[in-house]
């Protein structure tokens, strides 16, 4: 195990990098990295996966592939992930030869519900009541009154459950065995239905002396479990409630000892109380505007984090807007269709970014549009025209 927090002294570009994963987020990780000077090895099975089409080199195997593990860590000087799913253990294994960034640790618990809350509870940030269902026997020795003061809620899967999957709505107890079945019995989380008036998510970058970089607060639409919008500044949030959320985002990742970027989602109630619901130990959707509207982008700080070069300004230059763009727009019922990207290309503060996969599928993500304007109005506009023509639903 790797016992500094941070490389012994900064990471200089010519240097590789190394990223695990080769999705859209390592493709964006690719382009801040080679820009920047670096050289960057992916290690992805997918022969065709995003990142590992731009990448100087693309190592094709599974994630708890131990050579290739071997061949990536003696190759970087630096190691980071793209998704959270990935094997803690293998970011375990690499930390014996190389940096890793963010570590084993910080991933195992974003990884597990239970360990998250537990750990964002026990940072003294507030987290939503909630019910830990181990197994069918847990479950069956709980009290029907205990489940029940968590009602209306979301079962959730402790493992493995992202952009709404692995998540059951439940009204009531019967609800709550039945889902719980359908879930093939894994251990899962019960989660009360807070009185939900909006969400937000805060962006850090933290490095391994401990200095950290925020940016501003994002405001974020759901639809059917996985982001649709985001608008920053939060046009909803007061400077009180910005505050409190970036310091509560800050407060978790030093006692974390994070190194790297981390996204920190937040409910906020009716009564404007600010509820924790889950992090990301990565750049994150709703950061994608910072390519765009900041003096440094999320993957340009990851790059900046992992090699140890100061942090960047997270300054936002320009209010901005940005749209998901899901595999649903290539369809049009069952049939096929071209998305309008001349009428796109055509908007003045719109900036399109697609993530070179090959197949569009319901459901996938395929890019995402950011728009930034003179004021978050006019972004939003923008955002909202777009969506129109587009057929994007956003409610």
């Amino acid at each position: 195990m790797n016992p500094h927090n941070s490389p012994i002294s900064p990471i200089l570009p010519g240097a590789w990098l190394g990223m695990v994963g080769g999705g859209q987020l390592g493709r964006m990780f690719c382009f801040a990295a080679q820009s920047m000077g670096y050289r960057v090895a992916v290690l992805d099975p997918d022969e065709t996966s995003p990142a590992g089409a731009v990448a100087d080199r693309h190592i094709r195997a599974a994630y708890d592939d131990k050579n290739a593990l071997t061949e990536l860590g003696r190759l970087c000087a630096a190691i980071s992930t793209e998704f959270e799913n990935v094997p803690a253990a293998s970011l375990e294994f690499l930390a014996s030869c190389t940096f890793v960034s963010p570590a084993a640790g910080c991933v195992a618990i974003a990884q597990d519900r239970v360990a998250e809350k537990r750990f964002i509870a026990a940072s003294g940030v507030p987290v939503a009541p909630h019910v830990v269902i181990e197994s069918a026997l847990a479950l069956a020795a709980l009290p029907d009154e205990t489940i029940a003061a968590v009602l209306p809620g979301i079962l959730k899967t402790a493992r493995l459950g992202y952009d709404g999957k692995g998540q059951v709505s439940v009204r009531n107890v019967a609800d709550v065995r039945n889902a719980y079945a359908s879930l093939s019995g894994v251990p899962c989380v019960l989660e009360k239905r807070m009185p939900l008036k909006y969400e937000v998510s805060v962006l850090i970058a933290r490095g391994g002396d401990g200095k950290s970089a925020v940016f501003p607060l994002a405001q974020n639409v759901h639809v059917n479990g996985i982001l649709a919008k985001t608008v920053v500044p939060a046009p909803d949030a007061s400077a009180a409630l910005v505050a409190q959320a970036q310091d509560a985002a800050l407060t978790i990742a030093a006692k974390l000892g994070y190194v790297g970027v981390l996204c920190v989602e937040f409910f906020v109630l009716e009564d404007g109380t600010l509820i924790a619901n889950e992090m990301a130990p990565r750049p994150h959707n709703s950061g994608h505007y910072t390519v765009d509207a900041c003096a440094t982008s999320q993957f340009e700080q990851q790059v900046r984090a992992m090699t140890g070069m100061p942090l960047g300004d997270t300054r936002q230059h320009s209010p901005a807007a940005m749209l998901n763009l899901l595999g649903d727009i290539w369809f049009d019922g069952d049939k096929a269709r071209a998305p309008a990207w001349t009428e796109v290309a055509a908007m003045p503060s719109a900036r399109l970014h697609l993530y070179g996969k090959e197949e569009a599928r319901r459901g996938r993500k395929m890019g995402h549009i950011n728009f930034t304007a003179a004021t978050l109005e006019e972004a939003r506009t923008a955002a909202r025209d777009c969506a129109r023509m587009l057929h994007i639903p956003l409610d």
